[in-house]
């Protein structure tokens, strides 16, 4: 816990007053998006805002090229394809996704992750792919599983392609969610002491071995991503990765720990457009 403070006294984050978060959630949460955006333009005034979206590369000429060529002829299309074939093959009782969802799964991931009042929990888009399976008599999909879920969104994200990220934190219990992601985010774990900020806040921009680090701003509007393997990978799937590298024991994808996680960093993108299915080193 002192560790934690410590990393929100370095962004001038203040913890509030149970009463005051109550009263004003949604200030708070932006008060909180707004250090980490007023750090990160300090940090790097010849990056804007906007072009965080593409990651590493908007620090990178030569790594931006790359970036370009493989989205210019995608090498990994047809697992789009594959998954828009899953998107639109009907269940045993002839539904589709698109009927189980709001507005038949066009333009609403930018809502997601959102925080549930009636479960109490968040809930992510792949948990509505799940409870959308489950309702009509189908197993939910195994959120680590790469081949289904993972081929699914590679699809299923880009119905929403353009849509503005436009995450929700109007409650008591929003906040809370919030408020356990970013503890997540600011914690140092493993064997190496790293926390997801000291790469992608503290050290965004900076190169480390041969790649250059991306700020946490603008990560969550991309995914799923596709790397060099050309293998779809989940925003939460990416946790488990980071959490390996720095010797520490992940969470299972779809954990509320996660959850939590990709909820606080998909409101710190609030108001950057997504784009589902591009490359990544």
């Amino acid at each position: 816990m002192k560790k934690f403070i410590l990393a929100l006294a370095g962004l001038g984050i203040m913890v509030c007053t149970t009463a005051a978060r109550a009263e004003a959630p949604a200030a708070v949460a932006e008060a909180a998006r707004m250090k980490v955006v007023n750090y990160l333009e300090h940090k790097l005034p010849n990056v804007k805002l906007q072009e965080y979206v593409y990651g590493s590369f908007a620090f990178d000429p030569d790594g931006m090229s790359q970036y370009q060529s493989f989205m210019d002829f995608p090498p990994w299309q047809d697992q789009v394809d594959k998954g828009k074939k899953m998107w639109e093959t009907p269940f045993k009782d002839g539904k589709t996704y698109a009927e189980c969802m709001p507005n038949g799964g066009r333009m609403i991931a930018g809502d997601y992750p959102k925080y549930d009042e009636k479960l109490g929990r968040v809930v992510t888009f792949e948990n509505l792919v799940n409870d959308c399976r489950v309702k009509n008599g189908e197993k939910p999909y195994s959120y680590h599983d790469m081949k289904t879920m993972g081929v699914l969104m590679s699809y299923a994200k880009t119905l929403s392609d353009g849509m503005k990220m436009n995450i929700k934190v109007d409650s008591p219990g929003a906040l809370k969610a919030f408020e356990a992601g970013m503890k997540t985010y600011y914690t140092r774990v493993g064997q190496l002491n790293f926390s997801c900020a000291s790469c992608h806040i503290y050290s965004a921009g900076n190169r480390l071995r041969s790649q250059v680090l991306s700020p946490v701003i603008g990560q969550a509007v991309h995914f799923p991503v596709f790397r060099a393997a050309s293998r779809p990978v989940t925003l939460e799937n990416r946790f488990v990765g980071c959490f390996k590298k720095v010797r520490a024991v992940p969470d299972k994808e779809g954990s509320t720990r996660f959850n939590d996680l990709a909820y606080f960093m998909s409101y710190l993108s609030n108001g950057l457009p997504l784009k589902a299915d591009v490359y990544r080193q």
